[in-house]
This record gives C-alpha cells, sequence and structure tokens, in this order.
C-alpha cells in the first residue's frame, strides 16, 4: 500500500506544479477571515447572512491553548500543511490527491466566542462539487470527537 501511497503522492505533486499559485498570501480583513467570492468553491463560517456560511468549530470543554494544538493536529492527521501562523490565525493548505488542486483553509480562534472560525477555498475552478464543506465538516467532527 506505501508504493501505491507514494505512486499518487509523486502524480500529485507533478501535477500540482501545473496549477497557477497565489498572487497574494491569505490573510485577515479588518480582524475576520476574508469573505468569500461569492463561488460554490468556498466556504466561511465569518458570514452567517452568506450562502457560503458554515458553522464554526465549537470548543467549549477545553482551553483556548488545547483547542489551538488541537486543530494543528487535525490539520496534519488530515494531510494539510500549516503555510503561517500568527495572532490567533492560522493558513494552512491541503492538495486534493491526484489532480494536484490546492485548497487554501483558513482559522480564526476567537477566545470569546469559545469558537474557531474557519474559511475553505480552492484556489482554481468555480464549483468545487462540495469539497470544501465537507473538509469543514469532516474537521468539526473530528474536534468534537475529541472534547
Amino acid at each position: 500500500m506505501d508504493i501505491l501511497n507514494d505512486a499518487l503522492k509523486a502524480v500529485t505533486n507533478t501535477v500540482s506544479g501545473f496549477w497557477p499559485q497565489l498572487s497574494e498570501k491569505p490573510r485577515m480583513v479588518d480582524g475576520k477571515l476574508r469573505p468569500c467570492p461569492g463561488t460554490p468553491n468556498c466556504v466561511c463560517s465569518e458570514n452567517p447572512e452568506s450562502q457560503e456560511w458554515v458553522e464554526p468549530i465549537t470548543y467549549e470543554s477545553m482551553n483556548d491553548d488545547k483547542a489551538w494544538a488541537l486543530l494543528k493536529k487535525i490539520i496534519d492527521d488530515m494531510g494539510g500543511a500549516v503555510q503561517s501562523e500568527e495572532n490567533e490565525y492560522l493558513w494552512s493548505t491541503f492538495t486534493v490527491p491526484l489532480f494536484g488542486f490546492v485548497d487554501d483553509v483558513e482559522f480564526r480562534l476567537d477566545k470569546t466566542g469559545k469558537v474557531i472560525h474557519v474559511r475553505s477555498s480552492s484556489r482554481l475552478g468555480f464549483s468545487d462539487l462540495g469539497v470544501n464543506s465537507s473538509r469543514v465538516d469532516d474537521i468539526r467532527r473530528r474536534f468534537a470527537g475529541k472534547q
């Protein structure tokens, strides 16, 4: 099975080099995650009035530091890579196997609300067939299972 996984990773890494790179590093705007651009390949928990809204990740039963550490472990367990972390903000990337599409997944720790806001967006295309929404649901389930 390792040979198959290694081969799949090699193909994914090769193909992902063909897709466009970011022109600008993801970041927060006015202390919040950026809103989605109105396309179905993006979801965000910061804008409850938008069609792209998803629930944030809650962590009522643990402290802030433990919740943030658990989030980073879940990202790693799911095959994501933390690209940048600063002041209660984290930017990670996930590469879709075989096709090499890169998705940017951002998080903002809201200590007052005891939630972690999330934004997951594809870099390329218009529709992602629900991949970003499913990823956020998976992160939320894994998080809830550890509380």
